[in-house]
C-alpha cells in the first residue's frame, strides 16, 4: 500500500486564487468565569478542498475554535469572542446557528451531544429534513452516509445501544448528510477501533480528493492517521496561541523536536527517530510514517542498532500469585435483545496492568462497568477482590475499585472540579485537613490547579478526562479499571497519566485499561485481552499480541506504527521486534 501523501502532494495549490471557504482573523474565545482567551489571536484561512490539521496541547482552545467555525461560539455556547469568522462568505456573528448549519457540518468531541432522535435513520434525516428538502432527497441522503460509516445495516436501532464509535460514526453520517462545503470534526476517531478510524480516513480522503470542493477542519490527537488527508497544519501554544502553520509535512518535520516539547503528539515514526537521534544514531531527514522509519533502519550501521538494542529495557512480566484481584466467571450479558458479553471468563492477577481491547461493540466498556458495579452482573460471575460489585454497598465498591467512565461527563456531580475531587473522600468522612492536601497534591499532579473552581462540564475535553482520571486515582482504591483513560488528551497529558498509574501500579495496585490506542498502551500493560463479540478471543503478553498481525487485523485491530517499522524483514536483527518507544534509548 502506498504512502498516502505522496497522494495528498498531487492535489491543486489550495492557494489558488479561488475564494476561501473559511477566513477567521484575530479570533480569540473567553468563556465564561474564565480569564484567558482561548484560542488567542488566530489568523488562518481554508480553500476549497482543503485539510487543516488543527494542534495543541490540552486546554489550548482547539475545540473552542472549532466551535466559532459554526456559531456555536457565540450564538449558543456562554462565551466571548473577538475577531471575525466568516464561512463561505458569511460572517457568522450575523448569521444563526441554524442558517450556518448548511455551510457547515459539525462532528463534536462528545457524540452523545449532538444525537436526538429515536433510530438511527431518524438522526440522519433530522439535519436535512430541518433544511425542507424533498423527502426523497433526505432519503437519499441519509442513506448514501449511513453505507458511507457502515451502519445501513443498524438504521432501524435505537442510537442509545450503539457503542461508542457507533455513536461516533453515526455523528459523521449526519455531518455528512448536511452536504455543507465545510466539514468540522472534533477527535472524529477517539472512539473508534483502529479499523474503524482506518474507515473514517479513507472516507475523509475521498472526501477531499484532487478536485472535491469539500474542505475540512480536523481537531485530532491521531497523527498517524491524519497525515494521510491532512494538507496543512495549525498548531496553537499551551496559551492558545498561534505557534505554527504551514504545509503539514514541513511543520512536523522541520519543527518537531519543538512540538514535543510543547506537548504535542507527533508521528510514532517521528517520536522513535528523535529518540534514536538522541542516542546518536543519525537518521535524516525525520521520518513521518511507518514505511518512512523502515526505510530509515535498514540504513542504520549494525554498530549502532546493536547499542540500541543492548540498551532496551523492556520490564518482565510479573508473575500472577496468590487470589486474583479481578475473577470473571462464565459472565454473559443481554441488553435490547443482543448478546453483549458471551461466556467471559478472565482473571487478573493483583498487581497486573492489563489491556482490554477490541472492536467497537465487542462489550468491553459493558465489561468495565461490571467491574465497578455500575451494571449489575448476574450472580457467581464477577468479583473484585473477593467482593460482588453488583450486590456490595456502594461505599465498599468505592474502596476497592476507582472507575473512570469513557465519557466522563457520566460521572461528575458537583460544581467544581476541587469539590468534585474531594466529593468520594467527603464520603467517607475523612478529616477536612486531609481532604485538603489530598486534592491539593491531585489538582498539581493533573495540572488543574488553574481549573480548581471551574465547573467540570466548562473544561476541554481533555481537562475532564483528567478530572475523571483524578476523581477514580485519589480515593487510593487497589483496583483502578479505566475506559480510554487517556482520551482527548495532547502528548504530554497522556505519558502524565500513564507513567501516573505506571507507578501506582509498580506500587501495587491493579489497572485494568479498555483502550484502542494499542501503541500507548504498548507502552505500559504486560498483558493484553482481546475482546470480540463478547468473548475473550485471545490474551498474552502484551509485545506477543502485537507481534501477531493476522490475528490483530481479524478483530478490526492494527499493528501500532512503531510495531510495522521494526517488524520489516530489512530491518537490523538487533532492532526487529522491538514494539515500545521505552526500547529505545534518549529520554523524552
Amino acid at each position: 500500500m502506498g504512502s498516502p501523501q505522496s497522494e495528498r502532494a498531487s492535489r491543486p495549490d489550495p492557494g489558488l486564487a479561488i475564494p476561501p471557504v473559511l477566513v477567521a482573523r484575530s479570533v480569540r474565545v473567553r468563556h465564561d468565569g474564565a480569564t484567558a482567551w482561548t484560542p488567542d489571536g488566530v489568523d488562518v484561512e481554508v480553500a476549497p478542498g482543503e485539510v487543516l490539521l488543527v494542534l495543541g496541547p490540552s486546554g489550548s482552545g482547539k475545540s473552542s475554535l472549532a466551535l466559532t467555525f459554526n456559531g456555536l461560539v457565540p450564538h449558543a455556547v456562554p462565551a466571548e469572542l473577538d475577531g471575525t469568522v466568516t464561512v463561505c462568505g458569511v460572517e457568522t456573528r450575523d448569521a444563526s446557528v441554524a442558517e450556518l448549519s448548511s455551510r457547515v457540518g459539525m462532528v463534536f468531541q462528545d457524540p452523545d451531544a449532538q444525537l436526538v432522535t429515536r433510530t438511527v435513520l431518524d438522526e440522519v434525516c433530522f439535519g436535512p429534513e430541518n433544511l425542507l428538502l424533498p423527502a426523497a432527497e433526505v432519503e437519499a441522503r441519509a442513506e448514501e452516509a449511513l453505507r458511507a460509516v457502515g451502519l445501513w445495516d443498524r438504521r432501524d436501532d435505537d442510537p442509545d445501544v450503539l457503542s461508542g464509535g457507533g455513536k461516533q460514526r453515526l455523528a459523521i453520517a449526519c455531518a455528512l448528510a448536511m452536504g455543507s462545503p465545510l466539514l468540522v470534526l472534533d477527535e472524529p476517531t477517539s472512539n473508534l477501533d483502529p479499523a474503524g478510524a482506518e474507515e473514517v480516513y479513507r472516507l475523509l480522503g475521498e472526501l477531499t480528493a484532487p478536485g472535491a470542493a469539500r474542505s475540512v477542519v480536523l481537531v485530532e490527537h491521531n497523527v498517524d492517521l491524519a497525515l494521510s488527508v491532512a494538507d496543512t497544519v495549525l498548531v496553537l501554544d499551551a496559551d492558545g496561541r498561534p505557534f505554527a502553520r504551514g504545509p503539514v509535512r514541513e511543520v512536523v518535520r522541520d519543527r518537531a523536536a519543538e512540538l514535543e516539547e510543547l506537548g504535542v503528539w507527533l508521528p510514532t515514526a517521528t517520536s522513535a527517530a528523535l529518540r534514536l537521534r538522541r542516542a546518536g544514531v543519525q537518521i535524516d531527514p525525520l521520518p513521518l510514517t511507518a514505511e518512512e522509519l523502515a526505510e530509515a533502519l535498514t540504513a542504520t550501521e549494525a554498530s549502532a542498532a546493536s547499542e540500541v538494542s543492548t540498551r532496551a529495557s523492556r520490564p518482565p512480566v510479573a508473575p500472577v500469585s496468590g487470589p486474583p484481584a479481578v475473577d470473571i466467571r462464565n459472565l454473559s450479558v443481554t441488553r435490547g435483545g443482543r448478546r453483549i458479553l458471551d461466556s467471559v471468563s478472565l482473571q487478573v492477577g493483583r498487581g497486573e496492568f492489563v489491556a482490554v481491547v477490541g472492536p467497537n461493540g465487542a462489550g468491553k466498556s459493558t465489561l468495565a462497568q461490571l467491574l465497578a458495579g455500575v451494571r449489575r452482573a448476574p450472580r457467581g460471575t464477577v468479583e473484585v477482590l473477593g467482593l460482588d460489585p453488583s450486590r456490595s454497598s456502594a461505599r465498599a465498591v468505592r474502596q476497592a475499585v476507582g472507575f473512570v467512565f469513557q465519557n466522563p461527563e457520566h460521572q461528575f456531580v458537583t460544581d467544581s472540579v476541587e469539590a468534585e475531587l474531594a466529593v468520594g473522600l467527603r464520603q467517607r468522612r475523612l478529616p477536612t485537613e486531609e481532604i485538603g492536601e489530598r486534592v491539593e497534591r491531585m489538582l498539581s499532579r493533573l495540572d488543574l490547579q488553574p481549573q480548581r473552581t471551574a465547573h467540570p462540564f466548562l473544561l476541554s475535553g481533555g481537562q475532564k478526562r483528567r478530572l475523571s482520571v483524578g476523581t477514580a486515582l485519589i480515593e487510593g482504591a487497589p483496583v483502578l479499571v479505566l475506559d480510554e483513560p487517556t482520551f482527548g488528551q495532547d502528548h504530554a497529558r497522556a505519558i502524565e497519566l500513564l507513567d501516573l498509574l505506571a507507578g501506582l501500579n509498580a506500587e501495587g495496585a491493579t489497572v485494568v485499561a479498555v483502550t484502542h490506542d494499542l501503541g500507548l498502551i504498548a507502552e505500559y500493560a504486560t498483558r493484553m485481552v482481546i475482546l470480540d463479540g463478547g468473548r475473550v478471543v485471545a490474551q498474552g503478553e502484551t509485545s506477543a499480541i502485537l507481534g501477531d498481525r493476522r490475528l490483530l487485523e481479524a478483530h478490526a485491530l492494527r499493528q501500532p506504527p512503531l510495531v510495522r517499522a521494526f517488524a520489516g524483514p530489512d530491518v537490523h536483527t538487533a532492532l526487529r521486534g522491538l514494539t515500545r518507544l521505552a526500547d529505545l534509548p534518549g529520554a523524552l
